[in-house]
């Protein structure tokens, strides 16, 4: 199947770029209420499911336990640009577990902040595991580690016990198999699972309604979406898409960038999930399809889906700053 054309980028008012892709908006159920392109393909949601992962924080009662707050679990969940505030508040949280920034098995790199990267580099220091976009989620996986008595060395390795977990509650979430066999590993060294669009997208519709879920998960998948709505900056940072998105959406739109042109999300009041792939890998593609998606969703609050549709569209400049065209989301009917 060939998926169709979801953004095109225009110079001199030309088509110059397209990105195809796929999307599917389901219900708890499974029912798909809207798809484009091939939804039934396996694709690796990497970064969108940190919501799913941190599940098992909240649920084995580590977040209460270590006294998390509304900002830290939005942390948990989040893929940070390594700004001060994000690094410091990873580090608050491995405290609370009585544990150092070395026990992060992630890896270390540059914030993705520009501004953050240049002010830390004048200082004089050097990036630290605390400025990895995923430092917020394992500084979780540490604290559930902790709560539950499991020894945190190789935290991030398929066969720990934590990362079984974690793999158990996403199959059960998104009813498709968390297997060895559709595994691969992420950029943070973590097992992520190729999975079919609309399968992803009915776990974020469960996620956001409750159905089909315990009352225990139901609760933590709650008390997670409205962290991450409350507190956007710190599932990503400054002038990031998913922080316009959430603030935008004042409380009624979760979104969630994966790397790879992915993006999972929910609009809980309409009890739908959605995901989305774009087959280049790029994320503009993927940002600028998921706000059109959302305008579409969105279409009976006239305002708020005109705020969307604007997000769609990008206006691209050079490095005298004219405008030389723009990125756009195409309409979804």
């Amino acid at each position: 199947m060939t998926n169709p054309v979801l953004v095109e980028v225009l110079r001199g008012g030309k088509v110059e770029s397209r990105h195809e892709g796929s999307i599917a908006v389901a219900d708890a159920s499974g029912a798909l209420v809207l798809s484009r392109g091939d939804v039934a393909r396996p694709v690796f949601p990497r970064s969108a499911v940190k919501v799913m992962q941190a599940l098992p924080l909240v649920e084995s009662g580590a977040a209460d336990a270590f006294g998390l707050d509304v900002k830290e679990l939005a942390l948990a969940c989040a893929s940070h640009s390594g700004e001060p505030e994000h690094a410091a508040l990873a580090r608050a949280v491995l405290a609370r577990a009585g544990l150092e920034p070395d026990a992060l098995e992630c890896g270390a790199h540059w914030p993705t902040s520009q501004e953050a990267t240049i002010r830390l580099a004048r200082s004089g220091e050097v990036a630290s595991a605390l400025h990895n976009n995923c430092s917020g989620k394992h500084s979780g996986f540490l604290c559930g580690c902790r709560h539950m008595g499991l020894n945190h060395r190789g935290y991030v390795k398929i066969g720990h016990d934590y990362q079984r977990l974690i793999a158990a509650t996403m199959e059960e979430v998104t009813g498709a198999a968390h297997r060895e066999e559709n595994s691969g590993t992420d950029g943070c060294s973590i097992p992520t699972y190729a999975v079919p669009l609309v399968n992803l997208a009915t776990g974020f519709a469960r996620l956001a309604t409750g159905e089909t879920l315990s009352a225990g998960r139901a609760s933590a998948a709650r008390r997670l979406f409205e962290a991450c709505m409350a507190e956007p900056f710190y599932v990503a940072g400054t002038g990031r898409a998913d922080t316009e998105m959430m603030e935008a959406g004042r409380g009624r739109v979760f979104t969630k960038v994966g790397a790879e042109g992915v993006y999972c999300g929910a609009i809980p009041e309409l009890g739908l999930g959605f995901a989305l792939k774009i087959d280049d890998g790029t994320g503009r593609g993927a940002e600028a399809a998921v706000a059109a998606l959302l305008a579409h969703l969105l279409r009976d609050d006239e305002a708020l889906s005109a705020r969307f549709a604007d997000m769609a569209s990008v206006t691209l400049k050079n490095w005298n700053g004219i405008e030389v065209g723009e990125v756009r989301g195409l309409p979804v009917s």
